[in-house]
């Protein structure tokens, strides 16, 4: 982890945002507000200038952790109906159990 004396906020916070940024692909104001639920004020420009400084030891950090994907793979399907539509739901599953993809289409 690169060393974060002198900034405002503590590790911990910084971790969490840019974490959080990362991970679920939020944006800046995504991840603002996120903290801002949790009594944590701070700006959009922050965050940017966090995720810019520490996002790449981040998202390496987190690309090792995830395993590889398997060669093989299946695909669920299901018939879900919203409003009055039909709507095909599929999720593409490896042999490993990580969802790979989860879209909808008519």
């Amino acid at each position: 982890m690169p060393r974060l004396k002198g900034f405002r906020f503590p590790r911990e916070i910084i971790v969490y945002a840019v974490w959080a940024y990362h991970r679920f692909a939020l944006s800046t104001a995504d991840v603002e507000d996120l903290l801002d639920e949790r009594g944590v004020t701070v700006s959009r420009e922050s965050v940017r200038q966090w995720i810019n400084r520490f996002g790449r030891h981040f998202a390496d950090c987190i690309r090792c952790d995830r395993s590889a994907v398997a060669d093989k793979w299946h695909l669920d399907e299901a018939v879900i109906s919203m409003g009055s539509e039909r709507y095909w739901l599929l999720r593409a599953v490896d042999a490993n159990g990580n969802v790979l993809d989860i879209p909808v289409q008519r």
